[in-house]
């Protein structure tokens, strides 16, 4: 068996090809067209196609991915702290190169029976990367909000009182052109109606528009800003209003984004079925889980996900259960606040998860909350496992015979 074993770092690889025992070729691949044709050559040049394995390094690694999927080459992919502890199972010593690594990989490979990745559809891919793209920018949405919060309260808190819902477009413009009450002050009713009707992103009437402009011009009467107009916190404040209006607007396209192309698969169909999860959290499920027909059982999937039990016990001594958190943490989160949301959302239609968590709470030992939650987590990746591989609906009034997935609840 011929085994080609890369140590990925940034821009470059250390590369070894071994057959059997023996050390055939090694060299630094460069990740550039040039560095994957000579590797290319290389594997091309051996009697049969080679097993490929690596370890996961983020970003870095998905070149040499792109690279085995563009030559249709079988490869291993080892989530790094499995490869960490199969190169630490064979020696006690501490050492560690890109060199060193490559061959170890190479040399056990044989005998560690690693699963070659099951390549999805770029479909899959692409999802993921969108979804990812979309919790970034509501990770920012989340600090950019907490600044601009701050920035208020030393220069005009009573524009948060001024809206009544949550800071949306409009609010924001208002923000952005008034940071200050001395601001407003200097201004009439009619100039600001103006502005805010020129201004801002949402279209509203003439009527609001000088309403609000009254409303704005009684609360800056009355503010006591702690910081004086000329500060560099109100410079601050417009910055982080108009910030805001960028990234929510970018939220919401890729929002329909996100739902567009998930409707293109048969799975965005079903999950949505499910009482409380709604057409973008399937999406974003999908874009974490990826194709689930890839995992044989649920169990497989679980612990991709990463809410597998660990277990400790040594002698006499026997280790509370928890859950590993060694998969994907953003698909744990997602499916937590799935969970949360139906639990929120439990009169809205029947659900077999809810009435689960409240089994588990009534239970003569009750469970807390966050392990109710997490066993319901698990509880609906079955579910979610088996309507996709059966391409069936979820429907409450199924029985344990008539329902494929209810059984497992």
């Amino acid at each position: 068996m011929f085994v080609v074993a890369l140590d990925v770092s940034m821009k470059k690889s250390y590369a070894v090809i071994y057959e059997g025992d023996t050390c055939l070729w090694e060299g630094i691949i460069a990740h550039t067209r040039t560095g994957f044709a000579s590797l290319l050559n290389e594997i091309q040049s051996l009697p049969q196609a080679p097993e490929v394995v690596f370890e996961a390094t983020g970003v870095y690694s998905r070149p040499v991915e792109a690279f085995c999927q563009k030559n249709e080459l079988a490869y291993a992919l080892l989530n790094p702290l499995q490869a960490k502890k199969q190169l630490e199972e064979d020696t006690l010593r501490s050492w560690k190169t890109d060199k060193q690594d490559a061959h170890k990989l190479a040399q056990t490979h044989a005998g560690k029976r690693r699963t070659p990745k099951v390549v999805q559809e770029d479909i899959y891919q692409d999802l993921r990367d969108l979804s990812r793209f979309y919790q970034e920018v509501e990770e920012e949405i989340k600090r950019t909000r907490m600044h601009l919060h701050n920035c208020l309260q030393l220069v005009f808190p009573e524009l948060e009182q001024f809206f009544s819902n949550k800071i949306n477009l409009y609010a924001l413009t208002v923000i952005s052109l008034f940071p200050h009450p001395d601001l407003v002050l200097k201004s009439t009713p009619t100039k600001i109606k103006n502005l805010l009707l020129k201004s801002t992103r949402k279209k509203i009437s003439e009527n609001r528009a000088r309403k609000k402009a009254e409303e704005l011009i009684a609360l800056a009467q009355d503010a006591y800003p702690a910081v004086a107009e000329n500060s560099i916190h109100c410079q601050k404040t417009s910055y982080y209003a108009e910030r805001l209006q960028d990234l929510l607007i970018q939220k919401e396209t890729l929002q329909g984004q996100l739902i567009g192309m998930a409707r293109e698969l048969p799975e965005h169909e079903l999950y949505s079925s499910i009482p409380g999860i709604g057409e973008l959290t399937s999406a974003l499920l999908i874009g974490e889980l990826g194709d689930v027909r890839r995992f044989e059982t649920s169990n497989q999937l679980n612990a991709f996900v990463g809410i597998d039990i660990r277990r400790y016990q040594s002698g006499n001594y026997l280790g509370k259960d928890h859950i590993n958190k060694r998969g994907n943490p953003k698909g744990r989160k997602i499916l937590f606040f799935s969970v949360r949301n139906m639990i929120r959302q439990q009169k809205a239609g029947p659900n077999h998860i809810v009435d689960y968590y409240y089994k588990l709470k009534k239970q003569p030992v009750h469970k807390k909350d966050k392990v109710a939650v997490v066993a319901c987590m698990n509880k609906l990746l079955k579910c979610m496992h088996s309507m996709v591989r059966n391409h069936t609906k979820y429907d409450y009034a199924y029985t344990a015979s008539k329902g494929p997935y209810l059984s497992l609840l």
